[in-house]
């Protein structure tokens, strides 16, 4: 969409809260926003593109058109955003990156349910409590659950009816006193459901009832004189409580509350959540959040509270940020503590965050140390140029002619940031006359990537067109007619300042001098180049020596080429005998350029 298209639009524009959305040709949502003020808003694309960010600019570039709701107010604006975008996903909005497998707790629906750790949750109306980050920390609650309630671990179907014919007989966890042996009618579903409760509890961080439930049963077995059976009770009583206070790291006072705290980088941001009930910490997890354009935290943590909210269940009503949000659900009270336990809280989450950011860069570093030099170039060059993956095939082409004469044209190919001189190709520009490096460039790059469409051959990830917006053009026009100018990355480089020109994009990308991936751009134009010349001089000096030969009535191409090939120069051909002749192109072409060079010397 350009400036034009805009300043038509505009006077139309109103000054309302609301939301817009920027389509493509295909009228594909590319981004969601939402604004204060949609005309103040909108015209911030439209102002001095130098002072946006190149992915502000390339979402500019591929949207066709623009679409607007308004809305009441900015917490309308926000819940309609959020829903775009939880639907539609566009291509340019912030995105969770979360290819982890997280664990939960399962209470299975069935009668006499079993408890157990899964990384799949199926929609069959059981209960899943999580996810868990660490499976070690979530055995530590599996095993503190099977010690305080003797819950059965076999996979039988427990119905009524199989029970009372007594179907099952009790296993090896029955004698061991890890099963009650409801399979027996040995524990009735009222007390093992009462279980399951306390269970429910303890995964939701209310430990108060757990408590009161295991004094109750210790008080009952006491009243009972069964002191063994309520010693055990207090041992686990005990065990209990240990694990509580380990797992409290906040003043009981604060209730149910959720924390977040962030910390980003150029690319990504990173949210950290600590989920807080009765004081005690339940989860915590960091979220990596790739952005897409020059979002702010506070955009980030508007986009990703709701979303890891929903992915860890959180009905929490009260949520704690290091800095002002605005939030989609208005019954959710929003606190910036500034002191006390929950500021506390905050700065727990924020060394949290700032520890995961510092591992990220270090395991970057790492990564960089290990890569060849070729790979980090490549690497480079791929940030430079905002490129979706990196450039191991690239593609090089370059026009070369003298005044119009003999105008050829080469294409030079690097892999893995290294000429591959066996792929390299040159072409005879045929159906261009005279000098026009435009439709040289796209005659050539048609003929090149006709082929390799046609034969199914892998296509590359960069071309560079040696030449400026003209030529470039000439190439994205002949790209799109072969439809895969959206699988290819396509530049130009112009010679005098080595600046990088996009497909329709007026201002160009300058790179530093000093850098890697110049120096690569570069080195694929100069061999282009290189290349292009020495074929154009081949060219000129064969057309050359070969016009008096083809000037002899009778004499073809083939026959002066063969010639020339044994014997050089049209000079020595001249002095050459009939018979010499004839060994080569035969007697009938022997006597025809023996007679032409006779009469030739008589004039």
């Amino acid at each position: 969409m350009t400036t034009e298209d805009y300043k038509k639009l505009a006077p139309s524009l109103p000054k309302d809260p609301g939301v817009y959305r920027f389509y493509d040709k295909d009228d594909t949502i590319l981004y969601v926003g939402k604004a204060k003020n949609l005309k103040n808003r909108l015209s911030s694309y439209f102002g001095n593109k130098k002072h946006q960010a190149y992915k502000t600019r390339t979402l500019v570039k591929n949207a066709d058109h623009i679409d607007y709701t308004i809305v009441q107010t900015e917490t309308d604006a926000l819940l309609l955003e959020n829903t775009l975008i939880k639907r539609y996903q566009p291509r340019y909005n912030v995105m969770l990156k979360d290819g982890k497998s997280y664990v939960y707790l399962c209470i299975k629906k069935e009668r006499f349910p079993r408890v157990f750790f899964t990384r799949k949750v199926i929609k069959d109306g059981s209960q899943y409590f999580g996810p868990y980050t660490s499976k070690y920390n979530t055995n530590i609650i599996l095993d503190i659950i099977k010690k305080l309630f003797q819950l059965r671990t076999c996979t039988l179907n427990l119905n009524e009816k199989a029970i009372n014919a007594g179907k099952y007989k009790v296993c090896l966890e029955y004698h061991i006193k890890n099963c009650k042996g409801p399979c027996e009618n040995l524990e009735s579903e009222e007390e093992y459901n009462l279980k399951i409760e306390q269970v429910k509890n303890i995964l939701r961080g209310n430990f108060k009832p757990v408590k009161d439930y295991i004094k109750k049963e210790m008080a009952f077995y006491a009243e009972r004189m069964e002191f063994e059976q309520a010693q055990i009770l207090k041992d686990k009583f005990n065990a209990f409580e240990n694990y509580q206070s380990k797992s409290t790291v906040v003043n009981t006072s604060i209730k149910d509350l959720d924390a977040f705290s962030i910390a980003s980088d150029e690319k990504f941001a990173y949210v950290n959540y600590l989920k807080i009930i009765n004081g005690a910490l339940i989860n915590s997890d960091t979220v990596e959040i790739q952005k897409k354009l020059n979002e702010d935290d506070k955009e980030i943590l508007e986009f990703a509270i709701p979303a890891i909210r929903e992915k860890f269940n959180s009905i929490a009503p009260e949520i704690a940020v290091p800095i002002e949000i605005d939030f989609v659900d208005p019954e959710v009270l929003i606190t910036v503590p500034q002191r006390g336990d929950k500021r506390h809280v905050i700065e727990l989450s924020e060394k949290n965050v700032k520890y995961f950011l510092f591992q990220k860069k270090k395991e970057a570093l790492k990564k960089i140390k290990k890569q060849t030099p070729a790979e980090r170039i490549l690497k480079t060059l791929q940030s430079d140029l905002q490129m979706d993956k990196v450039p191991f095939h690239i593609e090089c082409f370059d026009n070369s002619n003298i005044q119009g004469t003999n105008p050829v044209a080469s294409c030079v190919v690097f892999k893995n940031a290294k000429p591959s001189k066996k792929d390299y190709r040159k072409f005879n520009i045929k159906t261009v006359e005279g000098p026009n490096d435009f439709a040289s460039m796209e005659e050539v790059v048609g003929r090149r990537y006709r082929r390799l469409v046609a034969e199914k051959k892998p296509l590359p990830d960069l071309i560079i067109i040696d030449g400026g917006k003209g030529q470039l053009s000439s190439t994205v026009k002949i790209l799109t007619e072969l439809k895969i100018l959206d699988k290819i990355t396509v530049i130009g480089i112009a010679k005098k300042l080595e600046e990088i020109f996009f497909p329709n994009d007026p201002i160009p990308l300058y790179i530093n001098k000093k850098s890697e991936s110049l120096v690569l751009i570069q080195q694929a134009r100069n061999e282009a180049h290189r290349f292009a010349i020495t074929f154009h001089r081949d060219q000129r000096s064969k057309n050359a020596l070969g016009t008096e030969l083809t000037n002899i009535p009778g004499i073809g191409t083939k026959s002066a080429e063969k010639l020339l090939k044994e014997y050089k120069s049209v000079s020595r051909i001249k002095e050459l005998a009939e018979t010499e002749l004839a060994d080569i192109v035969g007697n009938s072409a022997a006597k025809k350029i023996v007679k032409y060079f006779e009469e030739k010397k008589k004039k």
